[in-house]
């Protein structure tokens, strides 16, 4: 059915999608079916483009049908075309994942994995000069992104069918570091500046009280030190009582 297209995955099953630079698709479930054959090997590609990009250059196949194998870098990244940014085997419909394994912490990856496909998650393939596969790098941050699904005959190596591109889906966008809340509760800048005044002063009085804590001690300590001086000198100064002689 080629009014079909892909999908950003449910909130349930990819939590802070999109990131920065990655956005996690629902892999296209039965959405080919009716143009599978018997005995015939069939692989999926996925195709990246920036939604900035020609209409015009949104082919994914040349003229005899054969799917592009447009780079990331020959793209520019999605921005003069559609690059290819995956290849994998076409979902099962007849046994898909189940959903109630996702709960199953031994088994929820292998379930994600099945069901979802991240666009941008592989950091180092472009800079790797020995790798082969298909490269899917980061996607820029705060850029928005169409997807298309292609259905490639491994065979022939021809297009047996496609979806529409996707709706626009767009990246997040960088946070400047002032704006980082760092903070429990969600604190302004503003609240954050009267606290560390407030420490400040707070820190500052309990060193007043403790030094005049400390000054009332010495002088305690001193006065009863000079009362016993003075006691001392007092009865050194008496006159002792004369014995009489018989």
């Amino acid at each position: 059915d080629q009014s079909l297209k892909p999908q950003i995955a449910a909130p349930q099953l990819a939590t802070n999608n999109p990131t920065l630079t990655t956005v996690a698709l629902e892999k296209p479930f039965c959405m080919f079916d009716s143009s599978l054959r018997p005995n015939k090997s069939y692989v999926i590609y996925l195709y990246v483009m920036k939604a900035s990009a020609s209409a015009i250059s949104s082919l994914v196949t040349n003229n005899n049908s054969k799917p592009l194998n447009s780079t990331f870098l020959q793209t520019r990244g999605g921005q003069l075309g559609p690059y290819k940014a995956a290849l994998f085997n076409v979902p099962n419909c007849a046994s898909p994942p189940k959903f109630t394994d996702v709960g199953d912490v031994n088994k929820a990856s292998d379930v994600l994995k099945q069901y979802l496909f991240r666009v941008g998650d592989d950091g180092t393939c472009l800079y790797d000069p020995n790798f082969l596969a298909v490269c899917n790098p980061p996607l820029a941050p705060d850029t928005t992104y169409r997807f298309k699904y292609v259905l490639v005959d491994s065979t022939e190596g021809i297009m047996k069918d496609q979806t529409l591109w996707s709706d626009p889906i767009k990246t997040r966008r960088v946070k400047l570091p002032l704006k980082i809340d760092t903070w429990p509760g969600r604190r302004s800048g503003g609240m954050i500046v009267i606290t560390s005044i407030l420490s400040v002063l707070v820190f500052l009085l309990l060193a007043g009280l403790l030094a005049s804590v400390s000054s009332a001690v010495m002088g305690s300590e001193d006065s009863s030190a000079e009362t016993k001086h003075m006691s001392q000198t007092i009865q050194q100064s008496e006159p002792r009582p004369q014995l009489s002689s018989e």
